[in-house]
């Protein structure tokens, strides 16, 4: 195959073409033939189309690529969708808005009818006035026609020339010339015809609507004005639509004005336009007074509604800006009213908060002295019992049972009194949760056992270690545990425990009486029971879960309740592994699922009496609740 000379330099992209390359350029030679050459590189012919193929195939790539970069239908419905719901959200969160918008839309409504009336009206009177003066010059005109000299005769060879002198007069009375256009015609269907047909100026007689042609029968008719589209100023001319006024005079002809109403129209789209704008500018001055009257209000409520919020949230001494004597000044005036005599009175409850508090403890504190000694004597009553006869014997063994009673409510009024006082801490170290649990369940295991229960443990087998105060998570299982005994009704107690990256947590399970919706929450309140009219069976001082609830807020952790009645109830447990870490979930459930229901059917319920701290029966007649 023969090649091409390759010159030295720069080649430029461009068309291929035969011929050799010289200073960048190809030029095309005749004995070339049968070759196709790239810049500086010959190529066969076979191969052109190949090329083109590549090329387009180039151009396809680049085209799908700016395609890939556009927005599919499913993002734009996503955008869409978002777009809606934010406009959503703004017309529901602002008054302003709301307001504004709804007054744009009904002015821009009502000055729109307000501005077709007017344009009805207005347009209606220019067409009267225009038809007026039609009607006063064209009938001039006629009574001018009516009076000339053969009118009267039957058209001949002369009436030419009468018609269009009788039609240049007319003509001429017009002030601009061509502002209207004049026509005489002959009646057609003459017993002898004439000998011409029409005079017209500025008009096309042949153009005439059939409704005002005027034939023999016709005679008698009134003059008649009616709207018409007619070529003008010219016979070819295009169509414009006017007034034609059509009169008969003489012994056989007939008079036509044909005025045009461009001017009418002209002022009608000033008129229009001006409207228009006019509206359009009342409109929005509309919707910016009504921006501006919902600012002078939206503006205080919203600070009202701010300062509110701050007030809700603890901050006592906001206050709102008092301008001028207008209502919107009388509501900030009784807002700072409020929110000082709010201020005042939670003052007052703070610090007869605070003396409560302080009596709770100086008295707990007093009693621990005088309890000391009735313990004593107490207990060397008790150890005697057998020597007394049978009543100062059960006065003993109750007495026992009582200062129990009467030292833990002290004990747990200290406790509480502490954490009122946010004397509260904690002492905290890496501690097995599963170990904490076992060595917790040994009161409650005596109690299960004497009710015919028992404690099931389900403890994962590795260590689940956490930073926490040792005695205050014990104290807490502790009251869960016997709570659970006691109120389950001699069924089984299922203990769980379970930890992942974050917390620890301690699920204790009865299938006792449960909890009644909204009792959840109370459950923590303190000294509250289910049923105030029943009395406690073992003992409780009716603060045991509400100094849980607080011994694990005081490790950041959470003490939840569920139940329901007759399925039995749920307390959890959950701490951080890491003390002052925020829990964001809990590595067990707090409502047990469907499959465990059915331990209700496996456990009956145990018939045996209450009995009291030293092992006597006492009469069924309650349970505690906290």
């Amino acid at each position: 195959m023969s090649g091409a000379p390759v010159a030295d330099g720069p080649v430029a992209d461009g068309p291929v073409a035969d011929g050799p390359v010289v200073d960048g350029a190809l030029t095309s030679t005749s004995g070339m033939a049968g070759t196709v050459t790239f810049p500086g590189i010959p190529v066969p012919a076979v191969l052109a189309p190949l090329q083109r193929r590549a090329r387009q195939s180039s151009r396809d790539s680049a085209l799908r690529r700016r395609l890939s970069m556009l927005p599919s239908p499913a993002e734009i419905r996503v955008a869409t969708v978002r777009l809606m719901r934010g406009l959503q959200w703004q017309w529901r969160s602002s008054l302003q808005l709301r307001v504004v918008s709804t007054t744009l839309v009904v002015s821009a409504v009502v000055i729109s009818l307000l501005g077709f009336f007017l344009m009805q009206q207005v347009a209606a009177n220019l067409l009267r006035n225009a038809e007026a003066r039609v009607y006063t010059q064209a009938s001039d005109g006629l009574v001018f026609a009516s009076i000339q000299p053969g009118v009267a005769q039957q058209p001949g060879a002369g009436s030419e020339a009468m018609a269009q002198g009788i039609v240049s007069s007319l003509q001429s009375s017009s002030k601009t010339g061509a502002g209207y256009g004049v026509a005489i015609t002959v009646m057609p269907n003459l017993p002898t015809p004439a000998s011409w047909a029409a005079t017209q100026v500025s008009f096309d007689y042949l153009a005439l609507p059939p409704s005002v042609e005027q034939t023999p029968a016709s005679r008698a008719k009134r003059p008649t004005l009616i709207f018409a589209s007619m070529p003008f100023p010219q016979p070819g001319s295009r169509k414009t639509s006017g007034l034609l006024y059509a009169a008969p005079f003489g012994s056989q002809y007939e008079l036509y004005y044909f005025f045009p109403l461009d001017q009418l129209q002209n002022e009608l789209y000033l008129v229009q336009r001006t409207l228009a704008l006019v509206g359009l500018a009342l409109v929005f001055l509309l919707a910016g007074i009504a921006w501006l009257v919902t600012r002078w209000v939206v503006v205080p409520v919203a600070r009202a509604a701010q300062g509110a919020q701050l007030l809700s949230t603890g901050k006592l001494d906001e206050r709102l800006a008092v301008r001028g004597e207008d209502e919107v000044a009388a509501l900030a005036r009784s807002f700072n009213e409020m929110a000082a005599s709010l201020q005042e009175k939670m003052r007052e409850l703070e610090e007869l908060s605070q003396v409560q508090r302080q009596f709770v403890s100086d008295v707990s504190h007093e009693l621990r002295t005088p309890l000391t000694t009735i313990t004593m004597a107490a207990d060397l009553l008790f150890e005697a019992r057998n020597q007394l006869d049978q009543s100062a014997a059960r006065s003993a063994e109750l007495l026992q049972s009582q200062l129990g009673r009467f030292e833990s409510l002290l004990t747990d009024l200290l406790e509480i009194s502490r954490y009122d006082a946010n004397a509260a801490t904690l002492e905290a170290e890496p501690v097995d949760i599963c170990d904490v649990v076992r060595q917790s369940a040994d009161v409650a295991q005596h109690l299960a056992e004497r009710r015919g229960a028992r404690i099931e443990f389900r403890l994962p087998a590795e260590p689940c270690l956490a930073e926490m105060d040792r005695r205050r998570v014990e104290r807490i299982l502790r009251n869960l545990l016997c709570n659970a005994v006691e109120h389950g009704e001699g069924r089984d107690v299922v203990v769980t425990s379970a930890a992942d990256r974050d917390a620890v947590a301690v699920a204790v399970r009865d299938f006792g009486v449960g909890l009644a919706p909204g009792e959840e929450h109370l459950v923590f309140d303190r000294f509250w029971r289910a049923d105030p009219a029943r009395a406690r069976t073992t003992g409780g001082t009716g603060l045991g879960l509400a100094i849980a609830k607080e011994d694990a807020m005081l490790h950041g952790g959470w003490l939840e309740a569920w139940g329901e009645p007759s399925k039995g109830s749920v307390f959890r447990l959950t701490l951080p592994r890491e003390t002052g870490a925020e829990l964001v979930g809990s590595p067990l459930p707090l409502r047990p699922d469907h499959a465990d229901f059915g331990l209700l059917a496996a456990h009956p319920v145990a018939d045996l009496p209450a009995q009291d701290a030293a092992g006597h029966d006492l009469p069924d007649t309650g349970q505690e609740d906290a």
